[in-house]
């Protein structure tokens, strides 16, 4: 809004003092204070109230008015309750300054004016946006020079002062605002953390029906998050069915309590969501290309195809997921699966939607950076096809590529939220291999290693090539009450023990393995003197019967920790 509104407005009681010149200035807030400084919550466009009690006598008034303009104010108003007429030095200071100065008649309450202007501001801001969005709309719904989500984000942060992001289910930062100072000061970055605790929150509260927006406060900071959803052509489990889209759609995260807006504001950020919507939509087109590239590859390596078929089929691939490199000297597999707890739908499109999303960089960026992932499904089951670039040392090697380990560290938390108490998500990798020879052979290690990781508890769980050529593989297999009955004939005595005497025979067990028998190495890690673990030692062999001198029972001994 204008200055010279308020001043044509009669309920305000406002009277012009000075700065007639500069009364086409846009007012973009209100602020009332009476701090000598206030430029720590200046941002700019204000008009600012204050009832005088920072003025001790003439001289305050330059040193007011400069920081008032350096912080780039609209205008001052100034309350006669406080000393009657406003001062000659402060009308002085600001036509020096060329700052717009209004007196309060006392009998108007600040509260009255920051009401006003807040409303008239609100309204303005809410309308131009309205106009804004719906020509964005027509301009991304025409091609895909629109410019994407982040093109939104600065929209909202312009013109509705609204500091937003776009986050994937995993966490992963999909679009940001640019690095501009708001009336609320500048856009902070939003670190990894605070990602995944939003996308946490949010699939949390789809998954138990919550209507969105959905309110979450994080570090005294509020946020209402809304879903993105596609056309309807995303993955689900069922019609109607909400647990397949919520693992793949995008949310838009409001620094903002949308509780307290009107219906009308609420409506154009579901504008909003509907034009990111769009960005999504054409990412899921761009990813077909991909998809069918390893739905062929995979049906190939199924149906037990030649080879040479399988690494014609490969050089195709290769240039569409590695642009530059020509071929690719080393592929692994990655098999996921979701498994509903009730058993309805087939798990393989929402697996694969997440898959593309898992195997991306968390680090990154972006709506793109999933272009060299190609995943297919079938069977309940995703497979993904990664290449991997050789490291240029001289040696065909495969570069560090997928490690199962590292795979969901980012998005566990996200997708445990997601799935509590209604489904599991499981991942197997494979070893690298060089040829189309060993695509077969890869298929089936990542399968097996997906096996190893649905073994185990968690809803969300992953096992790499590496532990299948361990006792991990067994163990997960062993029944539970042959578990119980191994682990409890073993190390119950010394729990006992330990529980009676605080002797810390368990720990020093751990310990004595762990060091491969040395007892100067483990009485050095234990802090203890040999003779002490001896004795220590000595007790556990004579509460179990067994010789830790004897291979046989150092085994059994490993294999009930691990197992307890």
């Amino acid at each position: 809004m204008r200055l010279r509104a308020l001043l044509d407005t009669d309920a305000l009681g406002l009277k012009l003092l000075g700065g007639e010149d500069e009364l086409d200035r846009g007012v973009r807030g209100v602020m009332t204070t009476d701090l000598r400084d206030p430029s720590r919550y200046l941002s700019g466009g204000e008009l600012v109230l204050t009832g005088l009690a920072w003025r001790r006598d003439a001289a305050d008034s330059e040193p007011f008015v400069r920081i008032l303009v350096q912080a780039g104010v609209a205008a001052l108003a100034a309350g006669e309750a406080e000393l009657g007429d406003v001062p000659d030095d402060l009308v002085v200071a600001c036509a020096r300054h060329r700052l717009p100065l209004f007196a309060v008649h006392e009998s108007v309450a600040f509260a009255t004016i920051t009401e006003h202007v807040v409303r008239q501001v609100s309204g303005e801001r809410a309308g131009d946006l309205a106009a804004v969005v719906d020509r964005h709309r027509r301009m991304m719904t025409s091609g895909p020079a629109g410019g994407g989500p982040d093109v939104v984000l600065d929209l909202l942060g312009s013109d509705l002062d609204l500091r937003a992001w776009v986050l994937s289910p995993t966490g992963r930062l999909i679009a940001a605002p640019k690095e501009t100072t708001g009336a609320r000061g500048a856009v902070p970055a939003l670190d990894p953390e605070a990602c995944a605790r939003l996308a946490a929150e949010h699939l949390a509260a789809v998954r138990t029906g919550r209507r969105g927006p959905h309110r979450v406060v994080l570090d005294r900071t509020t946020y209402s998050l809304f879903p993105v959803r596609g056309s309807g052509r995303g993955p689900s489990s069922e019609p109607g069915d909400p647990r397949g889209t919520m693992l793949s759609d995008w949310l838009l995260a409001v620094e903002a309590d949308a509780g307290d807006w009107a219906e009308e504001r609420l409506d154009l950020l579901q504008g909003v969501t509907q034009l990111i919507a769009v960005e999504r939509d054409r990412r899921d087109a761009a990813r077909t290309v991909r998809r069918r590239l390893a739905q062929e590859v995979l049906e190939l390596v199924q149906t037990g195809a030649a080879p040479a078929e399988i690494a014609a089929r490969l050089r195709v691939a290769a240039p569409v997921l590695l642009p530059g490199l020509g071929t690719a000297p080393h592929w692994q597999v990655v098999v996921a699966r979701v498994e509903w707890e009730d058993g309805r739908g087939d798990g393989g499109p929402v697996t694969q939607a997440l898959l593309e999303e898992i195997l991306v960089d968390p680090a990154s960026t972006g709506p793109e950076p999933s272009d060299r992932i190609a995943v297919a499904h079938t069977g309940g089951e995703a497979i993904a096809l990664v290449p991997l670039p050789s490291v240029t040392d001289g040696h065909d090697e495969a570069g560090p590529g997928v490690q199962a380990d590292a795979l969901l560290e980012s998005v566990r938390g996200p997708l445990t939220a997601g799935l509590d108490g209604d489904g599991r998500l499981t991942v197997g990798v494979s070893a690298a291999v060089h040829s189309a020879e060993g695509l077969r052979g890869a298929l089936e290690e990542a399968r097996h290693a997906r096996r190893v990781a649905a073994a185990r508890p968690g809803r969300v769980c992953a096992a790499g090539h590496q532990e299948l050529a361990s006792h991990v593989l067994l163990l997960p297999f062993v029944p539970d009450d042959v578990r119980r009955a191994f682990t409890a004939r073993l190390l119950d005595p010394l729990r006992e023990y330990d529980r009676r005497h605080r002797a810390e025979l368990i720990p020093t067990l751990e310990a004595f393995l762990d060091c491969d028998g040395s007892w100067t190495r483990c009485a050095s890690r234990l802090h203890l003197h040999v003779n002490t673990l001896r004795y220590r030692v000595g007790r556990i062999e004579q509460l179990t019967g067994r010789d830790l001198s004897r291979l046989e029972d150092k085994l059994d001994f490993f294999l009930a920790l691990r197992m307890s």
